[in-house]
């Protein structure tokens, strides 16, 4: 799963979630913003009832906190670090979803990609690294 968006590929990413990696950095983006820690501190991975959850839980506590804070999310900016698989393909898909979850304009999110030249764990295909920013706007 990258951005609320099933990506073919032969190998998975693991986690205490769903791994949504970019999902998550969106999530933090947000979180950190509103100076509010991680995702670890709102749903811990200590707690079973985490397991195997929808990344789209935690994304859409991060929109509904900086809402009730009176604050509206002017734009995201995802930067997918791997070799593979190619995000290109599925980034139409992936801003379409985070837009869906986050109601904001599809115009307004951007979802891309790029290697590390196969340096470091993304380059040797052991994982993949994301990074994430979000503006948000006092109402």
């Amino acid at each position: 799963m990258l951005c609320g968006i099933a990506v073919p590929h032969d190998h998975a990413l693991v986690g205490h979630s769903d791994a949504d990696v970019a999902m998550h950095a969106v999530t933090d983006a947000i979180y950190g913003a509103l100076a509010e820690g991680d995702i670890g501190r709102h749903f811990p991975p200590s707690d079973a009832e985490w397991k195997g959850a929808d990344s789209r839980i935690f994304l859409e506590h991060a929109v509904a906190l900086a809402k009730t804070r009176g604050f509206t999310i002017t734009n995201i900016d995802c930067t997918i670090l791997c070799e593979t698989p190619k995000i290109t393909p599925h980034a139409p898909a992936m801003r379409a979803r985070m837009a869906e979850i986050t109601g904001i304009d599809l115009t307004r999110i951007s979802v891309k990609a790029t290697t590390t030249e196969r340096l470091g764990f993304t380059g040797r295909g052991e994982g993949i690294a994301t990074l994430a920013t979000a503006a948000l706007v006092k109402l």
